[in-house]
């Protein structure tokens, strides 16, 4: 595909579990990221090998053993394989300069991220501040603000570095911070690796730009808060599935915790067309659908009827044109 504009360089990283989602986040990226090119550190062998054997176009595997350092090693096991996937993130970045050198920026992606909208949207807002860093707030709708208080401000979930040296400050001091301590637990002001980015407007605020446009960033916790706000209209450049989990091969469980609104059912609609694409690629692939069975749970399913929202979705496993073609 043809275009004037420079190729936007993103990454991501995720495991065999989550390969519905990678493959839909690469749809999206497809229809909504041109011209673009998608990092995937690998979490496991199997995925490994599964993504070399679909072959996506515009992106590159990273094996997970080049990105791992003497000191990331060293901390391993002693940090779940979530808390693991967290201390890497600030690492990623690096990755992918040290791979490519005509890398000018990278910005990660939750491999639970779906876009509806081009991506350069928000990285606008990055070239007119003239910063070195971009973050996206949770944006908390007013009754879920509670949770800012455990999980942070900030979401580690659209972030991006540019290669140079003032960017380059801000991830050693995140990497290093990871380093020290990564797990899912609140202690003493920390969760995971996303909480120390509270700290980035006071320690770097010549070097960050928050994005402004939070209307454009949404997810379970701001979804139904923005539809009202806005009058019923949602326009979204991405929308994170944050909880979103395969429990059958054409089942999915949406969130237990939000009320996720008309609209944002309309995007979970979406969204579980390309994970049915995905599928369907995988299918075609002989690959297995990773779920993992839920038992029922009644506080489950008082909590969706509490906040009107469905408690499963299905999918419909479908043959993309690639994969027909193939």
């Amino acid at each position: 595909m043809s275009s004037n504009k420079p190729v936007e360089h993103f990454v991501t990283l995720f495991d065999s579990n989550f390969l519905p989602m990678g493959l839909a986040l690469h749809d999206s990226l497809m229809t909504h990221g041109q011209p673009f090119h998608l990092w995937i550190v690998c979490m496991d062998d199997l995925v490994a090998e599964q993504l070399k054997r679909i072959a996506l176009p515009q992106v590159t595997l990273i094996p997970l053993g080049a990105v791992e350092t003497g000191e990331l090693l060293a901390i391993k096991k002693g940090r779940t394989r979530g808390e693991y996937c967290w201390t890497l993130t600030p690492f990623t970045f690096q990755a992918v300069f040290d791979r490519d050198e005509r890398v000018g920026r990278v910005t990660y992606l939750d491999a639970d991220l779906f876009f509806f909208a081009s991506p350069r949207i928000l990285l606008r807002e990055l070239d007119e501040s003239g910063k070195h860093v971009l973050i996206t707030e949770h944006a908390y709708a007013p009754e879920y603000n509670k949770w800012m208080a455990l999980s942070g401000r900030f979401c580690v979930q659209f972030l991006t570095f540019r290669k140079t040296a003032e960017a380059h400050q801000v991830m050693q001091w995140w990497q290093e911070r990871c380093l020290e301590w990564c797990f899912a637990r609140f202690e003493d002001g920390k969760f995971g690796d996303q909480k120390y980015l509270d700290s980035w407007p006071g320690l770097f605020a010549d070097k960050v730009h928050i994005v402004r446009q939070t209307e454009k960033t949404l997810a379970p916790w701001n979804v139904d808060y923005t539809e009202r706000r806005s009058g019923g209209k949602l326009d979204p450049v991405f929308y994170h599935f944050h909880g979103l989990r395969m429990v059958s091969p054409r089942k999915v469980r949406l969130c237990d915790n939000y009320r996720i609104g008309r609209g944002g059912l309309s995007l979970y609609r979406g969204y579980l067309e390309a994970v049915g694409r995905g599928i369907g690629i995988m299918q075609v692939s002989g690959m297995p659908v990773p779920y993992k069975q839920e038992r029922f749970s009644v506080m489950g399913t008082i909590r969706s009827l509490l906040n009107r929202t469905p408690r499963f979705m299905k999918i419909q496993p479908a043959l993309s044109a690639r994969s027909k073609k193939d």
